[in-house]
Parts: structure tokens; sequence; C-alpha cells
């Protein structure tokens, strides 16, 4: 088994199977709680709830060898393979896959641009690859991220760093991308991924900004049928989504043992400071039993 997100299963997103905007989503998944406001942990004779250890974290909290978790987060995968190498698909990688298969359709023969080259944005580079994407650009100031996103299926490169990256993915799409994944969750980015929009182009928002960060988007520049939206999750219901993505990989088409590095327990430091630099594109922590 693997675990992706919890959802409600009742409300009326979950039952058109959006389950990934579940009305509930924010609190299931950082509520430290079940709905009914119950807590795996248990609560000590007499302790009030408010004083109590809370676990429940994406409706999990699985820093450990075992995890009470809700049905809706649990994924049956293949016994043939190691479960430290699929446990990332149930959050990042489906993300990244499925707002390119899912969320946006991408058509074959299609332009896609790809703001950021980290584990999100490299399995959607990976998805675009597999939907016969003509151009998948992608951008990022991380020269070794753009390497890997080059070998995984990225036609083009752009240093965000070097030049206008504007005029560069026009230069390649000539008249701009279809799709723009936006993901670095910076404002000055999400603006970008609007202006190089191609007439009736979609740009998707994944990356989680701050409260209250606003985007300035020149109101005109939407009359030509594009479109920005948000995702999560990549509207994967992961107990069909992820059994897909299992099927790419063992077809050599969505190598994720590329991305991952794993890490003992006891390097969760490390990890952590391998991650925030870069120089591990999705960090793994092996949780070993005592």
């Amino acid at each position: 088994m693997v675990l992706s997100y919890p959802s409600c299963e009742e409300c009326r997103y979950c039952r058109s199977g959006h389950n990934a905007y579940c009305e509930h989503a924010f609190e299931i998944c950082f509520g430290g709680s079940r709905l009914d406001g119950s807590n795996a942990l248990g609560w000590p004779e007499g302790e009030a709830h408010e004083a109590a250890m809370h676990g429940h974290f994406f409706g999990q909290s699985s820093f450990a060898t075992h995890a009470v978790v809700d049905q809706s987060s649990v994924v049956k995968v293949p016994d043939d393979l190691p479960l430290e190498l699929l446990a990332p698909l149930g959050c990042g990688f489906q993300t990244g896959a499925g707002a390119i298969l899912n969320s946006l359709e991408v058509r074959p023969g299609s332009h896609v641009a790809v703001f950021g080259t980290g584990a999100v944005g490299l399995a959607a580079i990976m998805a675009a690859k597999v939907a016969g994407a003509a151009s998948i650009i992608a951008v990022d100031i991380n020269a070794s991220r753009l390497a890997v996103a080059r070998e995984l299926g990225a036609t083009h490169t752009i240093n965000g760093r070097d030049g206008n990256t504007a005029e560069q993915i026009r230069g390649i799409t000539g008249i701009g991308a279809d799709y723009v994944l936006e993901i670095t969750a910076r404002p000055e980015m999400l603006k970008l991924a609007v202006d190089v929009l191609a007439p009736l182009g979609t740009a998707a928002l994944i990356g989680g900004a701050p409260a209250g960060a606003e985007a300035p988007v020149d109101m005109n520049v939407l009359l030509n049928g594009r479109m920005a939206r948000g995702i999560i999750q990549g509207d994967a219901v992961p107990q069909v989504f992820i059994p897909r993505l299992i099927e790419l990989y063992r077809a050599g088409q969505f190598p994720i043992d590329r991305l991952v590095r794993f890490f003992d327990f006891e390097q969760i430091n490390d990890a952590v400071e391998q991650a925030r630099k870069g120089d591990a594109i999705k960090a793994v922590l092996r949780v070993a039993a005592s």
C-alpha cells in the first residue's frame, strides 16, 4: 500500500470524482484530527483535547513504522516493486503528471512550458512527453535540474537568469505556449505564465504561495481565450491514477527512479538540507522497523 491525500468521500466534489477539491480538504489534512474531532492517538483520561497530542497531518502523520489512516488515502500497489520508490507517487509525482494528463489533457503536438523543475515539474515534463507534446520547455535557474529535465523529455531548457524568458518561449513556439505550469509560486512567474500563452492557452498554478499573495495580470491578455486556473493533486483520484503511473513506470515512460534519493531516518536533517539546496530532487526517508 502507498498513501495519498484524504477526502471526505461525501461532499458534492468527492461524489463527482473531484476528490482533490473536497469541501473539507483543509480540515482533514491540517486540522489535527478526524472530521468528527476524534484522534487516532487517543486522549489520556481527563485531559482536555486542546492539550493532547495531535496527529493526522495530511491525514497520515506517517513518520512512523505504523500509521492509522483514512481509507480514502490508501492505494493498493503491486508487491513486486519497492514501496520506498512508489511512496512519492501519492503527492508530488501525481500532482505534476496529473496536471498534464488529467487537468489540462495536453494534446499531441501542443507546446508546454513548465516553470520549476523540482519533483512536481519533472513529473510534468515526463507526462508531457507521454502526451506527445511537440515542445516541452523547462524553465528554472538551477542548471543541474535543467540538465535532468532535458534527459527526461524536455525539448528545450531556459535558465531564467539568461536573457528574456518570454522572448525565448515565443521564439521556440512561434506564438506562445498552449499550456504553462507555474510551480514556483512566485507572483511574477504567474504573470509571466499568462503573458506567454498562445490564444486559447491555459496557465495552471500548482505552487502554494503564501496567504494573501497576489499576481498582477493584464486583463486584456485574457481576452483571446486565455485562461488561468489552479490545480490540486493533478485532479487525480489516487486509486485510479497511481496504478496508471506505475504502468507507465514499468513501460519506461515515467522513470521516477531518476528523481528519488533515499535517506535513513537518522539523516532527516541532511535530507532536508539536500532538498533545500536542490541537490536532492525527491528525498525519501526510510523509517526502519525496530
